[in-house]
């Protein structure tokens, strides 16, 4: 399952010019709250779940693709 996921990394800015890093494309199959859990503790930062997606504080955009790699999704299938 973790394979065919089609998984969008982009970054947007909030209140106070705030960057938040967003991870969205999981499917219902996935459960991301486990996984904004292991990326929150890898990246050191805090964030939240909402509407399936994940939202992190501060730009990790450039980070975000090797930890999920490692926790089993496909490479050609994270873009950002």
């Amino acid at each position: 399952a973790k394979g065919e996921q089609k998984i969008k990394v982009t970054t947007e800015k909030r209140r106070y010019g705030k960057p938040t890093t967003l991870v969205s494309g999981f499917d219902k199959s996935i459960d991301i709250k486990s996984t904004a859990k292991a990326l929150k503790a890898e990246l050191a930062c805090g964030g939240t779940v909402k509407d399936g997606k994940i939202e992190l504080q501060g730009d990790h955009k450039r980070q975000v693709k090797p930890i999920l790699v490692k926790l089993g999704f496909a490479e050609e299938s994270i873009e950002s």
